[in-house]
């Protein structure tokens, strides 16, 4: 991927990262004043596993473009930088489906 793409689609995720996450926060924090009921309610919430999903894909999207980016600064030897990249990119993508599997069939 060429540089300034890289940056451009690092900066795109966060920007989708942000306002998930204060989503999460804010709700989380309501959350504790809420009853048994109400919890159970917010959690089988298709929205809140719609953007849950999202802020795991997303997150490890983007942690996936800025690890890369400090393997590329930091680690000369071009063979460890191959590996290293190749397992988050394993990783990015392994971990994530787990996630969405679970997410899909526990909650």
């Amino acid at each position: 991927m060429k540089e300034t793409r890289k940056w451009i689609i690092h900066r795109i995720t966060a920007i989708i990262l942000a306002p998930i996450y204060i989503w999460l926060f804010y709700s989380l924090i309501l959350l504790s004043t809420k009853n048994y009921s109400e919890a159970i309610y917010f959690f089988t919430n298709p929205l809140f596993k719609i953007l849950t999903i999202m802020l795991f894909i997303v997150s490890f999207f983007h942690t996936r473009i800025s690890l890369s980016e400090i393997f590329e600064d930091y680690i000369h030897n071009k063979k460890i930088k191959d590996v290293a990249n190749l397992l988050v990119s394993i990783f990015s993508i392994i971990i994530p489906v787990i996630i969405l599997v679970l997410f899909i069939y526990k909650i």
